[in-house]
């Protein structure tokens, strides 16, 4: 489970503030996969970095009764001087798995070839992704975390992400941001849209589709 209490997080840019989230109260149950939707700047990617641990609320709280991915399209927590070998290593530590395990198993499905052992500061954004993505089918996780990414790479890397990717979700959850409403219905059982610093949640992921089509269409006229 994972809980917000109260949670605001205001967003600030060239001297002009946003609201991503006032006040919310909003449980995330186990067992329903989640269509995060919403309107470009809404916040989406900030309310999963927030989820994640990676940004932190301007008031109030987040619970995590449960082992949280990073946003799987979000790299920017990887140390650029260090290796992608060593920010395996890293990670392995902070999640407590075992180690040479770990960086066998990413070695082998990033397919990085001799960059895996370079800085990851010399890595393309699509390596970076792949690195990402890589440790994170490799950590057992309660949910995953996904940013519009989903895999990168050949067909043959996507098609193989895929299958990977949909083993992982047999015991666990994923909580998604796509701007593809297939992707979505592919992963997701429930939606929430986020509209004006608030969170609606929908059974029937279809629901939660045509609300956010609604908004959306609202914001045209």
């Amino acid at each position: 489970m994972i809980q917000l209490e109260r949670a605001t997080k205001f967003a600030r840019a060239k001297g002009v503030t946003k609201t991503i989230l006032n006040d919310v109260s909003f449980t995330i149950p186990r067992g329903r996969s989640l269509a995060l939707l919403g309107r470009n700047g809404a916040g989406k990617s900030t309310l999963l970095q927030i989820i994640a641990g990676t940004l932190h609320l301007d008031k109030g709280s987040v619970r995590r009764d449960a082992k949280v991915s990073w946003p799987l399209g979000f790299a920017g927590s990887f140390q650029g001087s260090l290796s992608g070998e060593q920010n395996v290593r890293f990670v392995a530590r902070i999640y407590g798995v075992d180690t040479e395990s770990l960086v066998e198993y990413v070695r082998d499905f990033a397919e990085l070839g001799e960059f895996f052992r370079a800085p990851v500061q010399t890595y393309s954004s699509g390596m970076k992704a792949r690195l990402a993505f890589g440790i994170s089918m490799g950590v057992k996780f309660d949910y995953y975390l996904v940013d519009e990414v989903t895999a990168v790479g050949d067909t043959n890397f996507k098609r193989k992400s895929h299958q990977v990717f949909k083993e992982r979700l047999k015991g666990s959850d994923v909580i998604m941001v796509s701007h593809s409403t297939s992707t979505l219905k592919d992963y997701c059982h429930s939606g929430v849209v986020l509209e004006d610093g608030k969170l609606i949640y929908f059974e029937n992921l279809a629901d939660a589709v045509r609300v956010h089509e609604e908004n959306m269409a609202r914001s045209y006229r």
